[in-house]
């Protein structure tokens, strides 16, 4: 390494072997692996992947980078102002002349990342409505055939099984097997839910014994999740004890605080229906009864009614009926007769009056001049004017000799 003098020599620097210098002082046995603390801010997501950030506290601030590969170990999303302790070591970026750490890992300050983790998604999820109570779906009320999808090992299936036959013996049970922990569970969980599907069940039973945040981690994965919030079949969930809460016990159609209690609320008891089954049969035979009460009663009356005991007066009542309505019609024919001969007499009457030829026969006549039409003033005759007079019977040629045209004036 260049030293700044040596005796009176004065030695000049470059860039980059003072960048290096500060390199070889940084990249010690006690910076290469230290925890640090402090809040997350600038945070950048090119599309590499990559992450880079800055931790700050109230007095410095401390460049960051977490690569692709890294980054995809830690369980929660970073975000700006969350407080984290980061794992790695402290290195120069040459390029830029700038110190910084290099994080391979991450979690929460004061949380643990598990808990953060499964708080985003759920967040996330029920953003999306998959928690929503309008997409769950109704439990049967009398199931004849259960899906179980635990472990075949486990308590919780021997828990569901007891209950299960002791409240209805002839219930039919059918186990999907899948382990309840572990980096396979998931898959193995999901997978026994698809096989199902095609198996004739009206409900299924998904769930485990109680256990660890760790234990029950399987029972939060999204993809699982996902699949119980979809599933065409109803879905109990009963993972773990009633104070464990995981993501597929929001999702699911009915939630039970332990495997014993999804059986107990997916099968109905036996016992009680039966004596359900009693009271209705006895409700309906006091029904028949009071029925056929009432229809004998009304028979027995029918029995002693007139019509039964002289059905001839039936028919002689009919026979009366008819005859007076016949009565009626004859009466109002008549009637109806004797008004119309009445108005056609008045109107004979009137046309007679009217009649000009009947005035002819009380000493009238009718005088028409030589174009054959009627004279009814005299003041337009002249001497010597010939007239037809029509009377009553035949008529008369005269010769008028003088007119006037006054009523009853003669000259």
């Amino acid at each position: 390494m260049p030293v700044a003098t040596t005796g009176s020599e004065l030695h000049i620097w470059t860039v980059s072997e003072i960048t290096a210098a500060v390199r070889e002082a940084l990249e010690t046995p006690e910076l290469g692996s230290v925890w640090v603390e402090g809040e997350v801010s600038n945070l950048r997501r090119p599309g590499s992947g990559h992450l880079y950030f800055t931790l700050k506290d109230s007095g410095a601030a401390l460049r960051c980078v977490l690569f692709r590969s890294d980054a995809a170990r830690v369980p929660f999303q970073l975000n700006d102002g969350m407080d984290i302790l980061a794992r790695g070591r402290i290195g120069v970026y040459e390029r830029a002349g700038e110190y910084q750490l290099y994080v391979r890992g991450a979690e929460p300050a004061g949380l643990g990342s598990l808990h953060l983790a499964l708080e985003q998604l759920r967040r996330r999820l029920e953003a999306e409505g998959l928690f929503d109570e309008y997409r769950k779906r109704r439990l049967p009320a009398y199931p004849r055939n259960i899906g179980i999808v635990t472990s075949r090992s486990g308590a919780a299936l021997r828990d569901i099984v007891h209950v299960a036959r002791r409240r209805n013996p002839g219930i039919n049970l059918l186990l999907a097997h899948a382990s309840v922990q572990g980096d396979a569970a998931p898959g193995e969980l999901l997978a026994s839910l698809t096989a199902l599907q095609s198996a004739g069940v009206d409900a299924v039973i998904l769930g485990r014994g109680g256990g660890s945040v760790e234990d029950l981690w399987a029972f939060n994965d999204e993809a699982l999740v996902r699949a119980v919030a979809d599933y065409p079949i109803p879905v109990v969930a009963a993972v773990g004890h009633e104070t464990d809460v995981t993501l597929v016990d929001l999702a699911a159609d009915a939630r039970a605080a332990t495997p014993s209690a999804a059986a107990e609320m997916l099968v109905p008891d036996a016992r009680v229906l039966a004596r359900e089954l009693e009271t209705v049969g006895a409700n309906l035979s006091r029904s028949l009864e009071r029925v056929l009460e009432s229809a004998r009663s009304r028979l027995k009356a029918s029995l002693y009614a007139r019509v039964f005991r002289h059905p001839e007066d039936l028919v002689r009542d009919r026979q009366q009926s008819l005859d007076r309505v016949a009565e009626d019609v004859v009466r109002g024919g008549r009637r109806r007769i004797e008004g119309a001969r009445r108005d056609l007499e008045s109107t004979a009457e009137r046309i007679r009056v009217l009649d000009p030829l009947g005035a002819l026969a009380r000493g009238f006549a009718v005088a028409t001049d030589s174009e054959d039409r009627v004279v009814s003033d005299g003041a337009g005759l002249a001497p010597g004017d010939i007239l037809r007079l029509r009377l009553a019977r035949g008529g008369a040629r005269v010769r008028v000799e003088d007119g006037w045209g006054e009523e009853g004036a003669t000259p």
